[in-house]
């Protein structure tokens, strides 16, 4: 993709960078950066900035998911089916997929650190008033509105790790931000799974918003100033070209259909499990639900060493496997046994942090100029995913039972497949034509 005008931030490699004006002391002057300045695992900094990003992914993912492993409760407490009550996931995976890239626009002009803190404080205030929501309508309304605040953090923390990380060490920085990523989901579904067993959903709720509190705070504090963040423009125009050259690059195009498809299964299995576990054969208490999203810590294994499966295996070969094993999970989730259902939740799990890891960092070193933006468009198509899951998974329970829900999942699974199986063909045919093997 050729590089383009656009006034946002660009290759780190390709230009020397200069801080912005949220990094100055008051009263200094922009001075150029070294260019060997960015962090790298052992180096000063490199510590505190994987702290800070992962306590905002773990604060990221426990209020978005906040809901989920509540659904059958808030069923029972509004009176309303699977299908409405699963909404209030829905609209906050989508009001995120909405602003992500109306927030990276403002990222590219304000600057990542800002823009993730103000998305956070916003986010973690809103948090606070869901408890109290007379109405599945205005639970639903603020949950909307909470998803819309979050959209703020993952294209800009991504952007951030792509201008702050030298290349060699991105793949895994962006693995332990999605990692926490996992520990947010698993943490909050558990907590809420055990306080909700005995003081209800609402108390349950309002403790996840007491914890990511906690969690900008930390955040806000350890975050390293930014080096190498070049203040970019806000003209429609400038930000519409950027939009247009990624979308224009088909290997991202790819990759953004790539992260719909692997959250589309994610967000359909996680939003109907509950309901599924609460049934015969397993007719299992919230508290024991709650807890079956320790399984997430698999996640967070399988994200963090993304980085040594892709040296092995290169960007497809990982995403092929990251596929089969989450077809594997499916499919053995079938099962009447909880012993079974629970490897399929593993196996799911580690599939997809896998291939989620793989392709958000194949975003990031794609995108030659406008990272935010390349990273937004990855978001939005992520989290649209996740909404069509929560969706289309309760719908397919709600008819089929958990087969059907499984059955969206595979289908999504065979996308990925075959889409990174175009990618295979388009390296072979590129690698005939310049005559060099494709590896």
């Amino acid at each position: 993709m050729p590089p383009a005008s656009t006034g946002a931030s660009i290759s780190v490699d390709a230009r020397t960078p200069v801080p912005s004006p949220e990094t100055l002391a008051p009263g200094a002057t922009p001075a150029s950066a070294p260019a060997d300045s960015r962090l790298t695992p052992g180096g000063p900094g490199y510590r505190r900035m994987s702290f800070a990003l992962f306590l905002a992914g773990v604060a990221t993912f426990a209020l978005l998911y906040s809901t989920q492993a509540l659904l059958p409760l808030i069923s029972d407490d509004y009176g309303v089916a699977a299908g409405e009550a699963s909404w209030t996931v829905a609209v906050a995976t989508g009001g995120l997929a909405l602003f992500v890239l109306p927030m990276s626009a403002l990222s590219e002009r304000f600057g990542r650190r800002t823009v993730m803190t103000a998305s956070l404080m916003v986010a973690v205030g809103v948090g606070l008033l869901v408890p109290f929501a007379p109405s599945i309508g205005t639970l639903v309304a603020l949950r909307a509105v909470q998803g819309a605040a979050l959209a703020g953090l993952p294209a800009s923390a991504t952007a951030y790790l792509a201008e702050e990380v030298r290349p060699k060490a991105l793949v895994t920085a962006i693995g332990l931000f999605v990692a926490g990523n996992s520990v947010g989901g698993m943490s909050g579904r558990v907590i809420t799974g055990w306080v909700a067993q005995e003081w209800g959903w609402r108390i349950a709720v309002g403790v996840i918003g007491l914890v990511a509190v906690g969690c900008a705070v930390a955040f806000r504090l350890l975050l390293p100033a930014p080096q190498h963040f070049e203040a970019g423009s806000l003209r429609p125009r400038v930000l519409a070209r950027a939009v247009r050259d990624h979308l224009s690059s088909p290997l991202l195009r790819r990759l953004y259909a790539i992260g719909a498809l692997f959250m589309t299964v994610f967000g359909g299995v996680y939003t109907v499990i509950g309901y599924r576990l609460t049934e015969a054969p397993f007719s299992l208490p919230q508290g024991i639900i709650g807890s079956i999203f320790l399984v997430y810590l698999v996640g967070t294994v399988s994200a963090s060493s993304a980085g040594r499966l892709m040296g092995r295996l290169g960007r497809r070969g990982a995403l092929y496997t990251a596929g089969g094993t989450t077809a594997a999970g499916l499919l053995l989730s079938l099962a009447p046994s909880l012993p079974l259902v629970l490897l399929g939740l593993v196996l799911i799990t580690a599939g997809f942090f896998a291939g989620h890891a793989v392709a958000s960092s194949a975003v990031g070193k794609t995108a030659t100029h406008g990272r935010a933006q390349a990273t937004a468009l990855y978001q939005s198509s992520y989290y649209i995913g996740s909404s069509a899951g929560s969706t289309v998974g309760a719908l397919a329970f709600h008819s089929g039972g958990w087969a059907g829900t499984v059955g969206v999942g595979l289908l999504a699974v065979v996308g990925v497949v075959a889409i990174t199986g175009l990618g295979t063909l388009a390296a072979r045919t590129a690698a005939r034509r310049e005559d060099v093997p494709a590896h």
